[in-house]
């Protein structure tokens, strides 16, 4: 039996052999893939300095630390205004009635889930507006890039990090420059 599936072993190597010496002609008569010009234009860009540092951005979170400004100020007082109510708990809640010391115990309990439930929505809505403002703004980095790539004859660009690239190849401060003048341009009535 040995022989018999040595043959058939044989007889898959010599079809798979011939199908294949059938179908290379047809895969070297195929075009070569074009060669890599030697004047091919590549170049990167580090998108986290272009957000730490594009006006737009820092504008971004100037505008909503103003704009969440009241409402932080708002929070702050509640929890000084909750500190206060425990620290007199603490203190006077041995020389209260039970009635009194179960009645500011409920106001604690009460100002605790308020003070909760204010905080878990200004995260929620911070959270939700600095999406929507980083959105926008990757947008038109990403935007000012490729304006700037196409403007520049660049066949290529990558985001960063890259394992390496020369640092002729960063047009980063090129495109922040870019992004500065949209924004002074933007600043001007």
């Amino acid at each position: 039996m040995k022989p018999a599936a040595c043959q058939v072993g044989i007889a898959i190597q010599c079809a798979l052999f011939a199908a294949f010496a059938w179908s290379a002609p047809a895969f070297a008569q195929a075009p070569a893939a074009a060669p890599a010009s030697a004047s091919m234009k590549i170049g990167y860009v580090d998108i986290k300095r272009l957000v730490d540092n594009s006006p737009q951005m820092i504008e971004a979170k100037a505008r909503m630390t103003r704009e969440f400004s009241q409402r932080d100020d708002a929070i702050k007082a509640d929890d000084a205004k909750l500190a206060a109510l425990k620290q007199r708990f603490e203190r006077d809640s041995a020389i209260m009635t039970k009635a009194d010391a179960d009645t500011l115990k409920r106001e604690i309990d009460a100002s605790e889930r308020a003070n909760k439930r204010m905080k878990d929505e200004a995260r929620a809505e911070i959270n939700a507006r600095s999406a929507t403002e980083s959105n926008r703004i990757l947008t038109l980095i990403q935007d000012t890039a490729i304006e700037y790539a196409r403007a520049q004859g660049y066949d290529l660009v990558v985001p960063s990090p890259v394992v390496y690239a020369s640092p002729r190849l960063d047009i980063t401060d090129a495109v922040l420059q870019r992004l500065k003048t949209l924004d002074a341009g933007a600043a001007k009535p």
